[in-house]
């Protein structure tokens, strides 16, 4: 499974985006500040004693130096902080010292600004004691010797504690800046996302249902003039639409009345022969008329969508394909309940079942429900089709077998009604060949909550 670390929805980028750019300035902030923390601690207690490194080795008074530090030894921990020993040889230390670059590195640089050359200088952590652990001057004991004209000068001084205030300072700044910028992004996020999603999913709904009510305008003024947009868009396309129908209404009864004619007229015929081949003729283009306008108009009409349950749906079905003798089945039923028309959703499995018939020898019924979808499939037992055949045979006037004959194949809508039926109520219409052979045609719709 992928994780997906850049949120799809606009909320979700505008939040995760400030988020992550408030965190890094944060962590910025937060290495800036320690650094300048750092570089304070070092100054208090590096600086004081590169002070007394360098009184001591522009005076070269030995002596005066023990005596000062025997003076300061009787004024409390100042005394015990800032002791200063001058000797030819290194200082002892204990054995627990841990060394401090950092500092050395410090009073190296102070003591170059002095002008005062060193040899080398170190600088060492003492252990801690109980006793200066209890003071109100919690800190680190440290040690600096530095090596000038091959003496040792060994300065014991005091860094202070950093303390923890820091961190909780900056979490506490974090979560201050999260709640006044995030709030904000958020319902601002949320107000132009809102009306989006209305538009989304009134943008996916078929157009054929002639849904032209209008959307609300609200939400910032680029979505206002959008959904406005969308709205006289959708209109347009409902007038156009509602055109269309008033036309095809007025041909197919401009020709429905001449063939009605024409059939009268053909029956007056004495030959009998020629007299049967034009009435046929005359009703294949009486239900190839029908048809077309049933294509035509799939998806408008005036019947209202209801709950549909499928399973008495198709035990209809198969009832009446039965009683004319017609080798229709049903299998496996999941308990499912539809939103749809329900003349128009019967004559999409009624096509689909013919086809079944024509092609396949037999039809099967099922149903196979999920959590937001349910399939009705419609199975036969035919050699099945190609792929190239399956794209082809969803467009309109194509048929399953070449011959142009309307008993043994149609007039090549029954699948182009169904698709269009089957999107019309929000759903799909797909078809797939069987592992062990046959034709699988699946009508998928959203499942009523």
């Amino acid at each position: 499974m992928t994780l997906r670390l850049w949120p799809r929805s606009l909320v979700g980028q505008l939040v995760f985006a400030l988020a992550a750019t408030l965190f890094v300035a944060q962590a910025i902030n937060f290495s800036l500040l320690v650094r300048g923390q750092n570089q304070q601690i070092l100054a208090h207690g590096g600086g004081m004693a590169v002070a007394r490194i360098v009184d001591a080795v522009e005076r070269g008074d030995d002596r005066r130096a023990g005596r000062a530090d025997d003076d300061h030894d009787r004024h409390g921990l100042r005394d015990r902080v800032q002791k200063l020993r001058v000797s030819d040889a290194p200082p002892t230390l204990p054995r627990r010292a841990v060394p401090r670059e950092d500092l050395a590195d410090y009073v190296a640089g102070l003591m170059s600004e002095a002008e005062v050359h060193a040899d080398s200088i170190e600088a060492w952590a003492l252990p801690s004691r109980a006793r200066l652990q209890r003071s109100s001057f919690p800190g680190e004991t440290v040690v600096v010797v530095a090596k000038v004209d091959g003496r040792y000068y060994a300065v014991r001084s005091r860094l202070p504690s950093g303390g923890n205030r820091l961190p909780r300072f900056l979490i506490w700044q974090t979560l201050t800046l999260y709640l006044l910028l995030l709030v904000p992004i958020l319902f601002i996020a949320w107000r132009a996302a809102r009306p989006l999603r209305d538009l989304t999913r009134a943008t996916r709904a078929n157009p054929a249902v002639r849904d032209a009510t209008p959307l609300a305008e609200r939400g910032p003024s680029d979505v206002r003039d959008l959904i406005a947009a969308f709205n006289a868009y959708r209109s347009r396309i409902a007038a156009m639409l509602t055109d269309k129908d008033r036309m095809l209404g007025a041909v197919g009864h401009d020709l429905r009345t001449p063939l009605a004619s024409l059939r009268v007229r053909v029956e007056q015929i004495e030959d009998d022969r020629l007299r049967d081949k034009m009435i046929a003729s005359i009703e294949e283009m009486t239900a190839m008329l029908t048809d077309i306008l049933a294509l035509a108009r799939a998806g408008a009409g005036t019947e209202v969508s209801e709950p549909v349950a499928l399973r008495a749906l198709l035990g209809d079905l198969v009832a009446d394909y039965r009683e004319q003798a017609k080798d229709v089945s049903v299998g496996n039923v999941d308990d499912a309940v539809v939103m749809a028309r329900p003349m128009l959703l019967r004559r999409a499995l009624r096509n689909l079942i013919d086809n079944a018939i024509a092609y396949g020898v037999r039809a099967r019924l099922s149903v196979v429900r999920d959590a937001e979808s349910v399939r009705i499939v419609v199975s036969d037992d035919g050699p099945g089709l190609g792929e190239a055949q399956i794209a082809a045979l969803m467009e309109p006037f194509a048929r399953g077998e070449e011959s142009r004959n309307r008993a043994t194949g149609g007039a090549g809508l029954g699948l182009s009604i169904a698709r269009e039926i089957a999107e019309s109520e929000g759903g799909t219409l797909t078809l797939a060949n069987r592992p062990g052979g046959g034709l699988d045609a699946v009508v998928a719709l959203p499942l009523q909550a």
